[in-house]
């Protein structure tokens, strides 16, 4: 009786060991496959990442206390501008006191409150970009991207 038993666990990890055997092969072949099909295409590095980076001005961080805190709480931001056109840069270059003075100005009259929620910040978002435009003569600022939002 043992002895079959024995028999039976042999021939069952036997047939599991062909049968994933099977399928290891199976999946090497599809990598393989993937591997060439990667290989064919040339190496071209993409425009869009150099085209992307012309778009986007990057803003020094911004810390400001906020509203109503007695200065227990502070709103530490870096801000990504993404541009219409790269012609907009000198225009923002030219402007980046006044932008700038406009954003803190909007930032420290917040509340925690307004800027906690997920919602509080797409508000900012658009109140940032309207600010920006409102310096910008060649062109427009598309949107405004938090690359840090710190609330102390």
């Amino acid at each position: 009786m043992i002895k079959n038993f024995i028999v039976l666990v042999a021939v069952s990890a036997g047939l599991v060991l062909m049968s994933s055997q099977g399928n290891v092969q199976a999946q090497e072949k599809e990598v393989e496959e993937k591997k060439t099909i990667e290989e064919e295409k040339p190496n071209k590095k993409p425009l869009i990442k150099k085209k992307q980076k012309d778009f986007i001005f990057q803003l020094e961080p911004i810390i400001v206390n906020l509203a109503k805190s007695q200065g227990n709480r502070f709103l530490k931001v870096t801000l990504s501008l993404e541009m219409s056109t790269p012609k907009v840069r000198p225009d923002i270059k030219k402007n980046i006191q006044k932008i700038t003075d406009s954003i803190l100005l909007l930032l420290s009259s917040k509340l925690f409150e307004d800027v906690y929620s997920v919602q509080g910040k797409f508000t900012l978002k658009n109140e940032i970009t309207a600010r920006v435009n409102s310096f910008l003569a060649l062109g427009k600022v598309k949107e405004v991207y938090f690359t840090e939002f710190i609330i102390q």
